[in-house]
């Protein structure tokens, strides 16, 4: 059966999937919530780009460092669960940056840190969790068109929570945004609730934890597709990425303060909103491959503009223009993953490919932080996108099977 044969509403007939969508809502709100009032905190009470970095690095230790037990954990165990337990941790984590903002003299950064530590931990279960058990819930014949529906209304809420919790923020400060972000979590947490246990995937008999673990990454090493669509989100990422410098640039470059800060935060997301709307009728699959190149090679040119930018509507749309592409690397990629796992091995291909993730976003961010302290703010960002262009050239010239991948079917 076709990808493409399915329209949306097929996938909004089925009630586990309203649910699954309802609790991304809510989580969704939250967490960028949270991110935008946590970064422009932390610059507001350090004034240092560095510390934004660590405060990527901080969450991505324990994170990358947990990813694959958590992808074993999951594929021997109920991953609804898992997702329940690691929601009730974040709404737990929420409560706990409101206290430590209301004492923020004497708890500081570094108590915004800790929290942030715990909230990796949490993440090293849940995302392998979570993506393995969103394959449970939705069909396979409509994986590629639920993709689109769930990163369009991501994308859709990442408009709309980094605006208004920079007003929020400048109107009302952080504890406020925190609590908020806590209700919303557990709101999420109620939705994810009303989704039925599916059955525990089954373990090969005598695979040891180790083996275990192992398999999953050499799947993924031994099929060029997945590792090279993988790879090329981490590299491109991991050095074209700007989001963790936004702060620096919205306060010290273009002066727009935190309200503009949260603008630039939602642009990207504007960008991608459109790409995904239009993906849940026709997903950029015929030509998977070189969509998904392209993509990437338009991100870096989008991330170069940026750089070079001192105008804020300039830098907005050049941010718009990294969500168009970026949003149609990520419904290929979502789609590849999803298509190309085994059941019984989706948790842990699912913790390979967070891995990658993980570290093209949160060690991105430290990267960032640490080149913008080397050579400059802007300097740094120019350099990123021209890197992510070659490493466009590097995965279509190694990556051959990625290069001519057509999806239609």
């Amino acid at each position: 059966m076709s990808l493409s044969e399915n329209a949306p509403s097929d996938v909004l007939r089925l009630p586990e999937f309203r649910y699954l969508l309802g609790s991304r809502v809510f989580s969704t709100l939250a967490q960028r919530a949270i991110y935008i009032c946590i970064t422009y905190q932390i610059f507001e009470l350090t004034k240092d780009p560095l510390a934004l970095g660590w405060l990527g690095l901080i969450e991505a230790i324990p994170a990358l460092s947990l990813a694959l037990y958590g992808g074993h954990v999951a594929d021997r165990n109920d991953r609804r669960r898992i997702v329940l337990i690691t929601q009730a941790i974040q709404v737990l984590c929420a409560l706990l940056f409101a206290f430590i903002s209301c004492n923020i003299a004497s708890l500081g950064v570094y108590g915004l840190y800790a929290v942030v530590f715990i909230i990796g931990i949490a993440r090293g279960f849940s995302d392998p969790a979570l993506s393995a058990f969103e394959a449970q819930v939705i069909p396979a014949n409509l994986f590629a068109k639920a993709s689109a529906m769930m990163s369009s209304l991501w994308q859709a809420l990442s408009i709309i929570a980094p605006a208004l919790g920079g007003v929020a923020y400048a109107a009302f400060g952080p504890t406020a945004v925190y609590g908020i972000a806590a209700g919303l979590l557990v709101l999420a947490l109620l939705a994810m609730q009303l989704i039925a246990p599916k059955p525990k995937p089954i373990p090969l008999e005598g695979e040891t934890v180790w083996q275990s673990l192992a398999a999953g990454v050499q799947y993924v090493k031994n099929d060029q597709i997945l590792l090279g669509s993988m790879a090329l989100d981490l590299f491109a990422v991991l050095f074209g990425g700007v989001i963790a410098l936004l702060p620096v640039f919205a306060e010290s470059i273009l002066q727009v303060g935190p309200v503009g800060y949260g603008f630039m935060q939602a642009a990207p997301s504007i960008g991608a909103l459109f790409v995904m709307l239009y993906a849940t009728r026709r997903p950029p699959l015929q030509n998977a491959g070189r969509n998904l190149l392209i993509g990437v090679a338009g991100f870096g040119v989008s991330i170069i503009v940026f750089a070079l930018s001192t105008n804020f509507v300039v830098s907005f749309l050049a941010l718009v223009f990294t969500g168009v592409f970026d949003g149609i690397s990520m419904v290929i990629r979502m789609t590849i993953v999803r298509v190309f796992s085994p059941e019984h091995m989706r948790a842990r291909i699912a913790a390979v490919s967070w891995i990658f993730i993980g570290a093209s976003n949160e060690i991105g961010a430290f990267e960032s932080g640490v080149a913008a302290k080397l050579l400059g703010t802007a300097p740094s960002v120019f350099f990123g996108g021209c890197v992510t262009l070659l490493v466009v050239a590097l995965v279509s010239f190694f990556s051959p099977k990625l290069r001519q991948l057509k999806m239609s079917e």
